[in-house]
């Protein structure tokens, strides 16, 4: 039984098959997302974990998101068009995204079994939740759903 492919090395296999097919665009992005993971190698001082990996694509998500935000509000569809072409392609190496009924449940299930009451227990409930959905839950979404929880209580 072979072991899968690490997210690392799945991008460069695809990177070497975009420049074997003459893929220009994809293969500019697969480049940014490789030296992305290679930073974030760098910075943790140690190979990445998918989970690891994972993170760090989240966040070149994230960060190709909010630039699709502000091109929106400066009306240059041009840049849009561009950033949303790179979360396209990073969105398929991520995991899927929990619906908001499931995570609404993970959160429901943390605060009874963390014994969290109101408020001041948003940070507690927080970090238990991102360990349970790394990947396919973004922070804001988790904050937004956990403080509207605790404040019902």
């Amino acid at each position: 039984m072979t072991m899968p492919a690490s997210i690392a090395q799945t991008l460069r296999e695809q990177l070497t098959a975009a420049v074997r097919d003459g893929e220009t665009r994809r293969r500019d992005i697969l480049r940014l997302l490789i030296a992305a993971l290679d930073n974030a190698r760098i910075a943790a001082r140690h190979e990445l974990s998918d989970e690891e990996s994972i993170v760090a694509l989240q966040r070149e998500a994230k960060q190709r998101r909010d630039s699709i935000e502000q091109y929106r509000a400066g009306n240059r569809e041009d840049l849009v068009q561009t950033e949303q072409e790179e979360l396209d392609l990073i969105t398929t190496y991520l995991p899927a995204e929990l619906s908001d009924a499931e995570l609404d449940d993970i959160v429901r299930e943390v605060i009874v079994a963390s014994g969290a009451t109101g408020p001041a227990d948003v940070g507690k409930v927080m970090g238990l939740v991102m360990k349970r959905v790394t990947g396919r839950a973004e922070g804001s979404r988790v904050s937004a759903l956990a403080r509207g929880l605790l404040v019902a209580q």
